[in-house]
């Protein structure tokens, strides 16, 4: 239950990451037996919090980046429904040698499992690798850190989950059609409320190439932190009136970082949506302490 309007919108948004994410994972591990997945929506006609990629102010939201990550080139998922680890190969060229790796971690960020393996995952194909271990002290809310590397240990593809370990149920006697079937049990995330606040360590570069109007800002964030930092949100404003720098297209957003993790983000956006004023780097998220990004100001060559 949301406590305010800012508790309502940071867990909308980490719902929309999760249910869009979800949906297109499905797609991606039973591709071809599925008959396929449509999207609904790309964007809001008016001002809202779900459904949306990016919203009716073109601010791409949690439900853009959840997409976003589903439909990696080359991707590790989780099973929501049989609690497995895959890899899901959209090319088409078969890849030998890859190491899939699930680290489990409680509420409070203690490693409790921690299993690898390696696996060949033909053209165009899906390989369930293995199942999730079921550790002991396992707390009811608790975290999946899945990591993908090739043959060479080059990180190709990583995923967070944040899951339960009392199932979500479904009331199948009351299934009505295709359309909807009600839950008999929920799931319990409700630890998510109780997570420390989390302040980040980060700072950018804001470059800008002189002969074109393209703009481009770099952050590096890094969680120094004993707990987990669960989706940081980076924003790009206008410091004169504090609006959002539309359309921005990050490398990736809402994403979270296990103790001692950091991570370096791109953005790229036009600089005459600036309108002469100088960008400012904003991050929040579900249990960050807000503020301003230092930075400093750059010229590519």
């Amino acid at each position: 239950t949301a406590t305010s309007l800012e508790d309502y919108e940071r867990k909308a948004q980490a719902v929309a990451y999760d249910g869009e994410r979800a949906m297109f994972e499905s797609y991606g591990r039973n591709k071809y037996v599925s008959t396929g997945v449509i999207q609904w929506m790309l964007n809001n006609a008016w001002p809202s919090l779900i459904w949306h990629l990016y919203d009716y102010y073109l601010v791409p939201g949690g439900g853009y980046f959840g997409a976003k990550k589903a439909m990696e080139p080359l991707h590790v998922q989780y099973g929501y429904d049989d609690q497995s680890v895959a890899v899901v190969n959209d090319t088409y060229q078969e890849r030998k040698g890859m190491k899939v790796r699930a680290r489990i971690y409680s509420l409070d960020a203690k490693l409790l499992a921690d299993k690898e393996e390696s696996i060949d995952v033909p053209a165009d194909g899906a390989v369930k690798a293995f199942d999730l271990p079921k550790p002991d002290r396992l707390t009811m809310t608790f975290f999946v850190k899945l990591d993908l590397r090739d043959a060479r240990g080059k990180s190709v593809s990583d995923n967070f989950y944040w899951l339960s370990a009392k199932p979500d149920t479904l009331d199948w006697a009351h299934k009505q059609d295709t359309v909807y079937t009600p839950q008999a049990e929920f799931g319990d995330l409700t630890g998510l409320a109780s997570l420390p606040q989390v302040k980040l360590q980060a700072s950018a570069l804001v470059e800008k190439k002189p002969e074109t109007s393209k703009g481009k800002a770099h952050v590096r964030v890094k969680n120094a932190s004993s707990s987990v930092a669960f989706q940081i949100r980076l924003r790009l404003a206008n410091r004169k009136d504090d609006m959002d720098v539309v359309p921005v297209f990050w490398d990736d957003n809402y994403f979270s970082l296990l103790p001692g993790e950091e991570r370096i983000l791109s953005a790229s956006y036009e600089s005459g949506d600036l309108h002469g004023a100088h960008p400012v780097i904003q991050v929040s998220g579900f249990n960050i302490a807000a503020g301003e990004v230092p930075q400093q100001q750059g010229t590519a060559h």
